[in-house]
């Protein structure tokens, strides 16, 4: 694997060759993980519209899309260093150094649209001790992408109570969604998104979980054919700058950035919002049925739970109980 090390020269001399081409003051470099044409690129194209705009050409933004500098799992270090100006990181990837991060993970303690909203909106109770504590890693948090709610898919019946999970292998995608199967009785599998087809062709599991805009895309109608809407975590993303270079810019730069951050923040959790609305809607006209849990079926959930969030907590630490405190009053 590539050290930082290694990165941080290669990354020097690409920025040296860069900004001496660039008739603008200032380069902002954008390290992304997926395409460009994903809803998280053509955010990042929002926000380098609008930059470039209320700057009048003296701030550049060159994004790099499909991990072309660094993958994900690297951009938390690689900004808080200051190898790179801006990266986009799933927020996950801040839980090595902050565990309180996977409170959106936290079986059904954000799970609606509108505890989300609350939960991520910019100075809020849940934010803002973690922007604050990301803070310390030398970068500093922009704003928050959005990437939709979680959900169950199966075949034949929905997965609406923990008794419909016992003993069914399930597919996963993080160490927090999988220890919550094990709990409520299920058996784990880590599978990627690009392996989710097959797997589920194969009886590789019987059921999984993944966000709705995922079947769609994946067209995951063609070997499942249930969505159980339990929304029992929520996918986020971060768009963080070095705080050092932050800390250089003027007022003015500040500003600029600042106003367009907000822009992208917005416009990204309302397209989210429409993006899901549209993938429930074809999954319904591809032959899914939808099932959205009672309120004594969510009820269910949350208690059987219960057990991962109290693992979580011991690690999260002070934190993790503020955030989750300000969770459960939203």
């Amino acid at each position: 694997m590539r050290t930082i090390v290694s990165l941080l020269a290669g990354a020097a001399m690409f920025a040296g060759s860069t900004l001496a081409s660039q008739a603008a003051d200032l380069t902002l470099r954008i390290s992304l993980q997926t395409p460009l044409k994903s809803h998280l690129g053509q955010n990042l194209l929002l926000f380098k519209d609008e930059v470039e705009k209320k700057s009048g050409g003296d701030i550049e933004v060159q994004i790099y899309d499909s991990a072309q500098l660094f993958k994900d799992s690297e951009v938390p270090e690689a900004v808080g260093s200051g190898a790179l100006e801006m990266g986009v990181a799933s927020l996950t990837r801040y839980v090595g150094d902050i565990p309180a991060v996977d409170i959106f993970y936290m079986p059904f303690v954000l799970n609606s649209e509108e505890k989300i909203r609350k939960a991520v909106a910019p100075g809020s109770p849940v934010r803002q001790p973690l922007d604050d504590a990301i803070l310390e890693t030398g970068a500093r948090v922009l704003w928050w992408q959005a990437y939709g709610t979680v959900i169950l898919i199966s075949k034949g019946e929905p997965i609406a109570k923990p008794a419909d999970m016992a003993d069914k292998k399930a597919r996963v995608f993080g160490k927090s969604l999988g220890t919550w199967v094990s709990v409520v009785g299920g058996v784990p599998t880590m599978i990627s998104g690009s392996e989710q087809f097959l797997a589920y062709q194969r009886g590789t599991v019987d059921l999984g979980m993944t966000g709705v805009s995922g079947v769609q895309s994946r067209k995951l109608w063609e070997v499942m054919d249930t969505i159980t809407k339990t929304n029992h975590a929520d996918i986020e993303f971060l768009v963080v700058i070095n705080e050092d270079f932050w800390q250089g810019l003027t007022d003015e730069q500040r500003g600029w950035i600042s106003e367009a951050a907000r822009v992208a923040e917005i416009d990204v959790r309302d397209r989210v919002a429409e993006i899901e609305a549209k993938a429930y809607s074809d999954a319904e006209e591809n032959g899914m049925t939808i099932y959205q849990p009672t309120d004594e079926e969510i009820a269910a959930w949350k208690e059987a739970s219960a057990p991962v969030i109290d693992t979580w907590l011991e690690e999260a630490g002070p934190l993790g109980k503020q955030v989750l405190d300000a969770a459960n009053g939203l």
